[in-house]
């Protein structure tokens, strides 16, 4: 599984941290002692996939290094609701503070899996691949794409900087697509694969004329999937994009896809019902 860098979780967690408590958490500060410890479990409300689990509990080690955060699941994990996904002791204050950023990105990262896996599973046995696009959160970029992976998904390029996609207004500003795969082969190192976004038949013969390595066909029904599968005849991958639900993407597949991206898994995901609960309390004398 795709393993986030260090450096950039903590940048995000961070930034989170520093949103949410800013100047302190006064609430808590002005009502528990100190010396409080207290025990804490983090449960599903709902079914759902674990993801973000890592990122929980660096949320709580940054605010407090005591903090002790043991997952009773694996990530990727399929759970029922009521079902605990960690156990947390340490002094109650930090437990309070990174409840709410640590259940934030849980609900979040979860919901992206959860989404992911139901997609996935439709089109386990068909070949194509699901994959996700930079619709994203900006700053979340690497932790949402980290959940796709988690869920079952695929990853679609990270950056600009990590592949080149001529789209529509690329093709408007480029002059057409044939001009502009030509300046992109200039450009592009030997080892970079060049996708092309069309929109028509049309655009799609021209695309295999100019020597795309990948055939994006945007909004298009299964019916035009196959026959576009028929015109490319394996000269080139073909990713199915726009519109795909889960009542079509199946057909998608079966017509000819090898990817099939969607905005969805990351953009407008319904995050996870994912609560925390104290469980015990003591001094931090006491045993």
């Amino acid at each position: 599984m795709w393993q986030l860098p260090g450096e950039e979780l903590d940048r995000v967690v961070k930034n989170a941290l520093g949103e949410d408590v800013g100047r302190g958490d006064w609430t808590t500060l002005a009502t528990v002692p100190a010396e409080r410890e207290a025990e804490a479990v983090i449960f599903f409300k709902e079914e759902g996939v674990v993801a973000g689990l890592p990122v929980a509990a660096r949320v709580f080690t940054l605010v407090d290094p005591a903090v002790s955060f043991l997952p009773m699941v694996k990530e990727g994990e399929e759970v029922a609701a009521g079902q605990e996904v960690a156990h947390i002791k340490g002094p109650a204050r930090a437990l309070l503070t990174g409840e709410r950023t640590a259940l934030n990105f849980l609900q979040h990262l979860s919901g992206i899996a959860t989404r992911t896996r139901r997609l996935a599973v439709l089109i386990a046995d068909t070949g194509a691949r699901l994959v996700d696009t930079r619709k994203t959160v900006p700053g979340m970029r690497l932790l949402a794409k980290y959940a796709v992976a988690v869920g079952g998904g695929g990853n679609h390029r990270l950056g600009l900087d990590d592949g080149i996609l001529i789209k529509d207004n690329h093709i408007k500003a480029a002059g057409g697509i044939a001009a502009a795969v030509k300046r992109a082969r200039v450009l592009a190192p030997h080892t970079l694969r060049i996708e092309v976004e069309c929109e028509t038949m049309a655009q799609v013969r021209e695309a295999l004329q100019a020597g795309a390595d990948i055939i994006m066909l945007d909004n298009m029904s299964p019916e035009q999937v196959r026959e576009a599968a028929r015109l490319v005849a394996g000269r080139a991958l073909i990713e199915v994009s726009g519109g795909i639900t889960e009542e079509n993407i199946r057909a998608m597949a079966l017509a000819g896809a090898d990817l099939i991206s969607v905005g969805a898994l990351t953009h407008s995901v319904r995050a996870v019902d994912i609560s925390m609960e104290i469980v015990a309390v003591r001094e931090e004398s006491e045993g």
